[in-house]
């Protein structure tokens, strides 16, 4: 017997139409009409501010309200895809994106997210996989925005739930037969972001393997409230990485409460690889995420 075919919501439909016409995806559509309760941003009386799940990127990155209050988030936004994409893509569906794998993305291979038995990339080509070995499948989650809005620790709403955290969405990187953990039929409608911190600042920076149009190979979010010469408070997260956006707790306590200097960078820059467990293929990544965390710390602390 052939199982049901699962309902796929479109939007832009950025991703979905290519899943589509290569033969990945197939079955019914249910297109998303951007009514108001998901479309555009709205500023709570408190500071605080929700998006709505079907407001673009190009959105987001151009909102002057959000660079200011959410720098990390703004940034991030300008910084992924191209500026076609961006004015297409919408936030709900760049978090529920599926996986950028070319196993997964080829109809002729099988693989845990297709129900197959296996990962074909764990012994093939993972060149651009993960350095953070956390489940069956390594293919790092492609979500910019989902490392971002995990450092702001944004929450999600569906139409049957509010109050999830990215990873109550995206799961911990165990599961490796899905690229997130929404019921069926369940469908984002917006993301709520606390208010700022008082005097906080933020830097967002991908490494990439050319100039544009690419997802990146290490990316970096980054957070800091810095005092008196010290971090004060100290978020770090990052994408391409792992299956899922991570939070580089390790790199974080190396500079929790610590003067903002060159040595405790240092270090922090250096624990940032804690608990990584990288493919054949895939060492180069963790020099790179050194760089990019020790980058975004100088950064913040020079700002």
């Amino acid at each position: 017997m052939t199982p049901a075919m699962t309902t796929e919501f479109r939007a832009a439909g950025t991703d979905i139409s290519e899943r589509r016409r290569s033969g990945v995806s197939k079955g019914p559509l249910m297109d998303i009409v951007p009514a108001s309760d998901i479309s555009g941003m709205n500023w709570g009386a408190d500071g605080t501010l929700r998006i709505g799940a079907y407001t673009t990127i190009a959105a987001i990155a151009a909102d002057r309200s959000i660079a200011a209050a959410y720098p990390g988030i703004a940034a991030s936004a300008q910084g992924l895809a191209t500026p076609q994409i961006r004015h297409l893509a919408t936030l709900g569906g760049n978090i529920a994106q599926r996986s950028r794998c070319w196993y997964f993305r080829n109809p002729h291979i099988a693989c845990l997210k297709k129900g197959g038995t296996d990962c074909p990339a764990r012994n093939g080509n993972h060149l651009y996989h993960v350095a953070f070995d956390l489940g069956p499948c390594v293919a790092p989650h492609p979500s910019t925005m989902a490392a971002a809005l995990l450092a702001y620790d944004a929450t999600i709403i569906t139409y049957t739930r509010s109050g999830l955290s990215i990873p109550d969405v995206l799961g911990d990187g165990s599961n490796g037969t899905a690229d997130n953990l929404l019921q069926p039929g369940e469908m984002i409608r917006g993301i709520e972001l606390p208010k700022p911190l008082d005097g906080e600042r933020a830097f967002y920076k991908r490494a990439i393997s050319r100039a544009y149009a690419e997802w990146p190979l290490v990316e970096i979010c980054a957070r800091a409230v810095i005092k008196d010469g010290a971090f004060q408070f100290i978020r770090l997260t990052a994408g391409g990485i792992a299956p899922v956006p991570l939070r580089l707790k390790a790199a974080e306590g190396a500079v929790q409460g610590k003067a903002a200097n060159a040595l405790n960078i240092e270090v922090a820059a250096k624990l940032a690889m804690s608990g990584a467990k990288p493919l054949p293929m895939t060492g180069y990544k963790l020099d790179l995420l050194e760089g990019v965390v020790r980058d975004v710390l100088e950064k913040l602390a020079a700002s």
